[in-house]
């Protein structure tokens, strides 16, 4: 009964990680199928295939080793030293996880665009702006804004898990600042550095909307931006196929290298800091420590606040009676609703298949089920649209069904999030409660209910938040879809921008901004008085 009963489970995530793959298989064939011509050799002897290739591998490596090289300094500045502020810089650094990408962007152009906050200082004194925000300068800034915190939130666990002997007997070996940081603490950071680092290159290189508003010209252009432009302005699928099917092999390679340097690393949402007692305090440490905490409040603290006192201006009533605006806003909810609806409940059902061989020591099998799953990792997410583009033509008009494609594939793009979010509490939830349900007969929904539900109710809304907020601040599934008449909020934005619009497009880059932080505040705050009453 109780082996009928796993295999029951198992058979739905296991349909459902084989449809994506095929799914997914799909539109890649459809798009390689209408290409009269495939021939990969072209890359090498194409100097502008070349140039973009390079490119994106130069812009990924370089906003890598900015992000990781300045994090290391900063986490270690951070777990030693206590001020006020430190937890809400520590909640922001999350933030900038889940923001969308053009909130940010529009957040830097406040600041350091060419009539932003630093040119209008220059301004003052006749002087230029002695930089470009577009271009690789623009690439990197954006990047490491949105990688920085990341990297610095990852090195801080490692920091943390540190055990308190291992200071203590530091202390007692009398090693001090450098000594203690190459003998007791360099050794936690590099352990999760391999990681930390191919995650943030992985992020980097198949970055699209961040070059697409920031790249500049066909200079900057990386391999998935080339593909958009080859398939929405010259709609040749030869050239978009080949430049996905390139793509496609490098992230691929890039995956497996990233899954065969590094170890797993889990990354908590629930960070709390402790203060480090074990240091060794002086002036120059103490003004060492604050200069790197004073560097990154001035990079995260002000594209954040300026997004927020640029929204409030006198188009701010002219853009919310704005229909477009209304109609971009309402598309933006149903597709991030539906899409981290879709996710979260794919990646549930297939971490039920992947946990049952998980218990059982069938570690493989498991893995396997998932990274069938997560294929969506190593193809464009623009390549899937154009695939379905391509497939379902032939059934009716397009116009009707692009709600429907830009909604599965933000589901397929946030999936890989979802299971990574539920992954660890499904499979610690069955091995707390699984032989108690089989040996009272508890399966199916009265088992979803009563234990599932239950137990893991916080981190599936969590996981749906997450998949809410990368849904709502998507821009490549809608940038092949969108017109006037189907638009969101980041591609409405994305126009506002192009048409030096900022005053309303400083209106909607907040009401993204507060949709995005106001759903895991609103999560969090319902779970806090949860806690408070219990404990009552």
């Amino acid at each position: 009964m109780v082996i009928k009963q796993i295999k029951r489970v198992q058979i739905p995530g296991i349909l459902l990680s084989i449809g994506i793959f095929t799914f997914v298989l799909m539109a890649v064939t459809a798009l390689l199928t209408h290409s009269s011509s495939l021939n990969i050799t072209d890359i090498w002897t194409d100097a502008y295939y070349r140039h973009i290739t390079v490119f994106s591998f130069y812009q990924a490596f370089l906003s890598t080793l900015l992000s990781v090289v300045l994090a290391i300094p900063i986490s270690h500045a951070l777990s030693r030293r206590e001020f006020w502020g430190k937890t809400l810089l520590l909640k922001l650094f999350a933030t900038t996880l889940v923001l969308p990408t053009l909130v940010a962007v529009f957040g830097l152009l406040a600041i350091y665009g060419n009539s932003g906050l630093l040119a209008s200082f220059f301004a003052y004194f006749n002087l230029k702006l002695p930089f470009s925000i577009f271009g690789l300068n623009g690439i990197l800034l954006a990047h490491v804004f949105f990688n920085l915190p990341f990297a610095c939130r990852l090195f801080l666990q490692a920091l943390g898990s540190i055990p308190d002997k291992q200071h203590q007997l530091a202390i007692h070996l009398g090693l001090k600042n450098w000594y203690k940081f190459r003998f007791v603490e360099w050794p936690y950071i590099r352990g999760q550095l391999p990681h930390i680092a191919g995650l943030i290159f992985m992020l980097c290189f198949t970055s699209f909307a961040t070059v697409m508003a920031l790249g500049g010209g066909p200079k900057s252009t990386t391999i998935e931006l080339a593909i958009y432009q080859a398939i929405k302005f010259d709609f040749d699928l030869q050239v978009g196929a080949l430049l996905a099917l390139w793509q496609i092999c490098l992230c691929a390679v890039l995956a497996v290298f990233i899954q065969k340097i590094s170890g797993s690393v889990l990354l908590s949402s629930n960070f709390h800091s402790t203060k480090n007692t074990f240091i060794h305090d002086s002036v120059f440490s103490r003004c060492w420590d604050f200069s790197w905490i004073i560097l990154t409040g001035l990079l995260v603290l002000p594209p954040l606040f300026m997004v927020l006192i640029s929204g409030i201006n006198f188009k701010f009533f002219v853009v919310l009676s704005d229909i477009n605006f209304w109609y971009a806003f309402k598309n933006s909810l149903l597709i991030a609703f539906f899409a981290g609806l879709i996710a979260v409940c794919c990646a549930f059902f297939i971490l039920l298949a992947s946990r049952q061989w998980r218990l059982i020591g069938l570690n493989g099998r498991a893995d396997k089920i998932e990274m069938l799953a997560t294929i969506i990792l190593v193809t464009p997410g623009l390549v899937i649209s154009t695939g379905l583009f391509l497939l379902l033509r032939e059934f009716g008009s397009l116009s009707a069904m692009s709600l429907y494609i830009v909604i599965a594939v933000n589901a397929l793009m946030a999936l890989p999030f979802a299971l990574k979010s539920l992954a660890q509490p499904m499979l610690q939830n069955a091995q707390k409660y699984e032989l108690l349900c089989a040996s009272l007969g508890i399966f199916s929904l009265n088992r979803f209910y009563w234990v599932e539900w239950k137990s893991l109710r916080k981190p599936i809304l969590q996981a749906l938040c997450l998949s809410f907020v990368l849904s709502i601040g998507d821009l490549s599934a809608i940038a092949l879809f969108g017109s006037h008449s189907f638009s969101t909020l980041p591609l409405y934005l994305f126009q506002l921008l192009g048409s030096y619009q900022m005053e309303s497009a400083a209106v909607v880059a907040l009401v993204l901004l507060v949709l995005s932080v106001g759903v895991f505040i609103v999560v969090e705050s319902v779970f806090k008085e949860k806690v408070v009453k219990v404990k009552e």
